[in-house]
């Protein structure tokens, strides 16, 4: 809620700052020293005989290891450290990330990804539109705009480091590519954590839902992951027999056009992240749909979900499940 004005009135403020210090008080009575956070000054217990190595956002004063830093205190092995919530992306091999082009350079693409540095997603480290594996060749290289252009939005992996700290991205399976007909949402990237499973499709909206590693959330109409020399078959011989009648392909048309229900669930879900983010509850795929079918039962519209009374009730909701989770233990 750090820097977020709402027009709350009397009411909808002390109901807004009751669910927020339940919640303070439930992650107190839950946290522990090891993941306990912390604000600037504060000390951090430890014990002294097990040789504790300070690290990062730790100092030492008057015989104290207190926090330079606001975050979470971890622990590995012996080595101290806080963890900065409020960060900039911290990349690592295998993440998911959202990311956007901004520069075709000779044989890669760089793209925008929320981190200190762009990262490069070379030509060799994705697959062709013809689906064969083969060396690249100058043809390719000529025609690279016509597979990533300036601003679009790209899906890919995180593949490895360069020596001047920069990222190298690989896109070779048919989950990473462009994505198109949809939301791009920044959020902080504390908020979303690294599961096995980034990609989501929501069935029941007809909606891929893809949260990135980095912040960038993709809330996109579903796209069936297809053999590329198939669809390449289907669109040629489609444009062939509409050359001969003089009318447009169907498969043109669907590309083209997306639904106005499909366009509501887009909307309804890029809102439900919004509230989350604006919250600082953490973005899961449980917590959105949960947000989403909330608003629904409220009979409110997509717009409405931005309103201050509905962020009052998802606080108090969202206490309410910790209450009874911690109540379970």
């Amino acid at each position: 809620m750090r820097g977020v004005q709402l027009s709350l009135n009397k009411t909808q403020k002390l109901r807004l700052e009751t669910a927020l210090e339940k919640l303070e008080s439930l992650s107190s009575t839950t946290s522990n020293n090891s993941n306990a956070s912390v604000t600037v000054a504060d000390t951090i217990p430890i014990n002294y005989e097990d040789g504790v190595l300070k690290g990062h956002g730790t100092s030492e004063m008057d015989g104290r290891v207190v926090a330079t830093i606001c975050g979470v205190v971890e622990r590995v092995n012996k080595l101290v450290y806080v963890r900065a919530l409020r960060a900039r992306y911290k990349p690592e091999i295998g993440d998911i990330i959202v990311g956007r082009v901004i520069e075709v350079a000779p044989k890669r693409w760089r793209l925008e990804i929320n981190f200190s540095q762009d990262a490069v997603l070379m030509l060799s480290s994705m697959n062709l539109p013809d689906g064969i594996q083969r060396r690249r060749t100058a043809v390719d290289e000529l025609n690279m705009r016509s597979i990533f252009e300036e601003n679009d939005i790209v899906c890919a992996e995180v593949r490895g480091f360069q020596h001047d700290g920069s990222l190298y991205l690989q896109a070779r399976s048919q989950k990473y590519r462009k994505l198109d007909r949809g939301q791009l949402l920044r959020i902080s990237p504390y908020l979303v954590k690294r599961r096995k499973q980034h990609f989501h499709h929501l069935d029941q909206y007809g909606v891929d839902l893809i949260l990135g590693c980095n912040g960038f959330i993709w809330v996109g109409e579903h796209v069936e992951a297809k053999d590329d020399m198939v669809v390449d078959q289907m669109i040629k011989s489609e444009q062939e027999n509409a050359s001969l009648s003089g009318s447009v392909s169907s498969c043109e048309q669907e590309q083209s056009h997306t639904s106005v229900e499909i366009r509501q669930h887009i909307c309804r879900l890029a809102n439900a992240v919004r509230v989350l983010s604006t919250l600082g509850f953490m973005v899961t795929v449980e917590l959105i749909t949960e947000l989403v079918d909330l608003s629904i039962s409220h009979n409110l519209n997509i717009h409405e979900m931005l309103g201050a009374e509905f962020y009052v009730i998802v606080a108090e909701k969202e206490a309410e499940r910790r209450s009874l989770a911690t109540k379970k233990r």
